[in-house]
């Protein structure tokens, strides 16, 4: 879906490789979108997202599974990476623990937050994986 021979497609698929923060929204049932930061991984054309047991979007993507990713622009409206998506629960997906490319890429902020592999894995457990619908550059 991002062209990786187009410049702006390069730039983007190099952002969704090593930006460590997203911006993911879900919908409430009620119909208000809900958006937070998160961890991610970009794996095979899709977002990777290890998301916590009771938050909120589990439900809300268990009750719509379209939701929209990005990232953090470059503080003036440039630099834009917007997907909108279909999620998904991954319950064959690696824990968090068990990939090694996620550990690689946020290994150094769990030492900072204090966490082992094990214990981010105890409270993120639920595997999310996004497959982009639509993608805006700009």
């Amino acid at each position: 879906m991002i062209d990786p021979n187009d410049p702006k497609g390069a730039h983007a698929l190099e952002r969704l490789a090593t930006d460590k923060i997203g911006w993911l929204t879900s919908v409430t049932q009620a119909g208000q979108p809900q958006t937070m930061p998160v961890w991610f991984m970009w794996e095979d054309g899709e977002v990777l997202v290890y998301s916590q047991k009771d938050a909120r979007r589990n439900d809300n993507i268990r009750a719509n599974a379209k939701v929209s990713f990005h990232l953090n622009d470059d503080g003036v409206g440039g630099d834009v990476v917007s997907l909108d998506g279909e999620a998904r629960f991954d319950t064959a997906a690696p824990a968090g623990k068990d990939n090694p490319a996620y550990l690689e890429k946020y290994g150094r902020w769990l030492d900072e937050y204090g966490w082992t592999p094990e214990y981010f894995s105890d409270h993120y457990p639920d595997a999310i994986r996004i497959r982009p619908t639509r993608v805006r550059l700009a």
